[in-house]
């Protein structure tokens, strides 16, 4: 039996985190050794949207985690044990926290990605009018630029499209321009519609 169905008839074809049966998948809990069902929870979109920080946390979705933390799968409570952390300024998740209990080795799966020191704030890319962008999107260069280490200059009003965000610097994307694949400040790009 594969792994999704064993976690579709473990979670009764629901979130394992808040019961949700829209848009149901597979995560796999990091950091994982096997791809195996201990390791997985079967999660609604909403939740993975939030768990990996593409979307603001919403404190009234999570009030779901007063129920799920209490799970006999390992997983659940490691999710559970994370968000509850990142949404340690809320008193119901602190009070949920104190009473919530992991045996050694589940509580250093919880703490092994770091994932419960990070605060609850997601920083988004975003453009010089405040704009969220994504990968694929396409902009226009509000700013005449040089690219250093080439004797290209990106002129003002420049259509960039499909373009990719960088990963560890939320005021950097990158993007070709006459073929040559540059990065690009944020704060001197505007989304186009």
């Amino acid at each position: 039996m594969k792994i999704e169905e064993q976690l579709l008839e473990r979670s009764g074809k629901k979130c394992e985190l808040c019961g949700s049966v829209d848009q149901l998948s597979v995560y796999e809990v990091p950091p994982h050794v096997t791809y195996s069902v201990e390791e997985c929870v079967l999660v609604c979109g909403k939740c993975l949207s939030q768990i990996e920080k593409r979307e603001v946390l919403d404190s009234k979705h999570w009030q779901c985690l007063n129920s799920s933390m209490w799970s006999e799968v390992l997983g659940v409570q490691v999710l559970s044990w994370r968000m509850l952390n990142r949404l340690r300024q809320e008193s119901w998740a602190i009070d949920n926290l104190e009473m919530m209990y992991l045996d050694d080795a589940t509580l250093g799966w919880a703490k092994a990605t770091g994932d419960h020191e990070n605060d609850s704030d997601v920083e988004f890319h975003k453009d010089c009018n405040n704009n969220i962008l994504e990968n694929g999107d396409t902009v226009v260069l509000t700013k005449t630029l040089d690219v250093k280490g080439s004797s290209l200059s990106a002129k003002l009003g420049t259509v960039v499209k499909n373009i990719r965000l960088v990963e560890d610097n939320k005021e950097q994307i990158e993007g070709r321009i006459e073929g040559q694949l540059i990065v690009i400040l944020t704060k001197f790009v505007r989304k186009q519609s």
